[in-house]
């Protein structure tokens, strides 16, 4: 067989980049793949479109050796798999990839006193709105810290979130409540000179730039701290506590599936093994067994 034959370096560096820019991902996708594939050059020790099928099969035994877990590891091999499949047309190597299959743990979710504890606890009003907004849009932390101004819809009681997960843009539900936590943190961060005109929601430490995600995470620690919650809470628990609460007041589950912006149901049904309410409501079949056995038992009157 023929190996056709690629810039390397460099040119190998940007010619990826270029792929991935014309495939539209974001830049953080970007810097991941590129981090993936020079971990993985450095592993082999020279350049990566030199790369044998039993390079690939030592480096993810390497990985999985050293601990990687599972996620890492399927992010090393998407990004290898681009690498091998578009930059350099090799896709006999990406076949040699191996996908882990990894457990599906259930969501940690709070419960509603437990959210309201976290909220009382948030430090400050910006960091208040954003996790309401969280937990009462049910949005991922990558959209929150993304939103605008603009994107607050209160005539028509909706958030525009674009280019979320996938690249999608959706609308999610604006509830009262929400709306009015959004609008004290918009006059206080007017009073404060950081709310600027078509401006980022919530802004960061320079009002130029948005909320970082690590600084929303970090907020989250401290406020669970604070109130304390024993659970393990990041921003996603907030999102996971809403699909389950939304379960357990019995909203249909194709609903929240495009609240949350799922693309496939199952993703969303994982909710039902969590809601805990839904699940105490349901009558055991044992229990039909004893109330036909008590009314059988009864004597006639």
């Amino acid at each position: 067989m023929t190996v056709p034959s690629h810039p390397s370096g460099n040119a190998l560096r940007e010619r990826m980049i270029e792929d991935m820019s014309l495939r539209g991902f974001t830049e953080k996708t970007r810097h991941d793949y590129i981090r993936c594939v020079k971990a993985f050059a450095a592993f082999i020790g020279r350049s990566p479109d030199t790369a044998t099928p039993e390079d690939l099969r030592r480096f993810q035994l390497h990985q999985t050796e050293a601990g990687m877990q599972p996620p890492g590891i399927n992010s090393a091999v998407s990004a290898l798999r681009f690498f091998f499949t578009v930059t350099l047309d090799r896709r006999d190597l990406a076949r040699r990839l191996t996908v882990v299959r990894q457990p599906r743990k259930l969501p940690v979710v709070l419960s509603v006193e437990e959210v309201a504890r976290l909220l009382e606890a948030a430090p400050g009003p910006k960091y208040k709105a954003a996790f309401g907004t969280a937990y009462g849009a049910g949005l991922r932390v990558s959209e929150v810290v993304a939103l605008k101004v603009s994107d607050i819809d209160s005539t028509r009681m909706l958030i525009r979130v674009e280019q979320g997960k996938g690249r999608k843009d959706r609308d999610a539900m604006l509830s009262p409540q929400l709306l009015r936590l959004l609008r004290a943190w918009w006059h206080e961060g007017k009073r404060r000179g950081v709310m600027l005109p078509r401006g980022w929601l919530f802004p960061g430490r320079n009002p130029i730039t948005p909320l970082s995600t690590r600084q929303l995470n970090r907020a989250v620690h401290a406020a669970a701290h604070a109130a304390e919650i024993g659970k393990r809470v990041t921003p996603h628990t907030l999102r996971h506590s809403f699909a389950t609460h939304l379960l357990e007041q019995g909203v249909d589950i194709r609903v929240i599936q495009v609240l949350l912006g799922h693309a496939k149901l199952e993703t969303t049904a994982l909710y039902a093994r969590v809601a805990t309410k839904t699940i105490r409501t349901v009558t055991s079949p044992l229990d039909r067994i004893r109330l036909l056995a008590d009314d059988e038992a009864r004597p006639d009157g």
